[in-house]
């Protein structure tokens, strides 16, 4: 059985999905924008702040449910402009440890709220 996973230390969903669904020893992290929950704007400074919220953000549903980086197992980034892939790869590695998750990194035409980036995640317990 799905259980939701929710946290108010993670922006709140802008659309009829969770922020995470525990089914079984997997955690799926819907999507995380660059939104700071405790003021609602995106992030400031760029790409590589945009990226560093969004890792908190599911670093905060990771916790909620008990788990942390160290769980995740895949990770998926979203950019609206590959030129930012270097400066988000230096924020990515300190926040995960060898063996790192697997990942996947596309660019996309566009995210919501007119974000740079979004991660998603699946971890195991």
């Amino acid at each position: 059985m799905a259980v939701p996973i929710s946290t108010p230390d993670a922006p709140a969903a802008i659309g009829p999905y969770s922020q995470g669904i525990q089914a079984g020893k997997l955690l799926f992290i819907s999507g995380q924008s660059s939104v700071d929950p405790a003021t609602g704007k995106i992030a400031p400074g760029g790409p590589a702040s945009e990226a560093e919220q969004c890792l908190k953000n599911v670093r905060a549903i990771l916790l909620a449910a008990g788990m942390d980086m160290r769980n995740v197992v895949k990770v998926t980034v979203f950019l609206t402009d590959m030129a930012h892939f270097a400066s988000v790869n230096e924020v990515y590695v300190r926040a995960f440890s060898i063996p790192f998750p697997a990942r996947s990194c596309v660019a996309v035409k566009a995210l919501p709220l007119g974000c740079l980036v979004e991660i998603e995640a699946v971890a195991e317990q």
